[in-house]
């Protein structure tokens, strides 16, 4: 099993509620499945450029034209969107770690989508064959903390919407979630019970993931 762990946190895991939970979910998943290949991208040491015009034009012009050819400078924007892309389509399971900021995912973790979520790269696209997966993940694993109280599908939550939906268009529909709310202390009290019963559920996760079956492998994931 292939596990691609991204992590959009920049504070160190002691004061860090979703590295926490990331530490609680591995430790975990480790000890049910010592032969996983873990790579770890933390975006704070490995920072995505924000969409450009040139990354655009790579992107999609050879969508929309058929034998276009790329400029060098468009070559170059994709440099990072290409490397990241390659992780991606290698892992079986994404884990993303994040806290939530302002209701949805940090900006540096809302690039690295943007980079990864490339036609060419991770999916093909036509209007004859719609959108089609060039990647093998099986699951996404979903490590959030909050300072606020969020219930299912509170309209305030952007975020798990961002990853449900950019994530299904390109065939993903499984995503695990584990959330640590109510961690602000000036208006919750009980944000160290909220934690002790996200840290448990990071590892009931793990469980499931280290049953995953991978194979066989569909070869392509499609979405009509």
């Amino acid at each position: 099993m292939n596990v691609l762990h991204v992590c959009a946190n920049p504070k160190p895991t002691e004061e860090s509620v979703s590295k926490q939970l990331a530490a609680a979910f591995f430790g975990k998943l480790i000890e049910l499945k010592p032969e996983v290949e873990l790579v770890n991208v933390d975006l704070y040491d490995e920072k995505p450029p924000f969409y450009s015009y040139e990354l655009y034009r790579a992107a999609w012009y050879p969508v929309y034209q058929e034998g276009y050819e790329l400029s060098k400078v468009e070559e170059m924007s994709m440099n990072y969107a290409s490397k990241q892309a390659e992780l991606f389509n290698d892992a079986d399971v994404l884990v993303l770690t994040m806290p939530m900021w302002n209701y949805s995912v940090p900006a540096i973790m809302k690039a690295w989508m943007d980079q990864i979520l490339c036609p060419g790269l991770t999916f093909d696209i036509s209007k004859e064959e719609g959108v089609k997966g060039l990647h093998q993940i099986k699951s996404v694993v979903l490590l959030v903390a909050s300072g606020g109280v969020y219930m299912e599908d509170d309209p305030r939550d952007a975020l798990t919407r961002q990853v449900r939906h950019s994530f299904g268009l390109i065939g993903i529909n499984d995503i695990e979630i584990v959330w640590a709310d109510g961690q602000n202390p000036l208006f919750f009290i009980d944000g160290e019970d909220r934690k002790a019963m996200a840290l448990e559920a990071a590892t009931e996760i793990a469980e499931d993931v280290a049953e995953l079956d991978l194979s066989p492998a569909a070869e392509e994931v499609s979405v009509d």
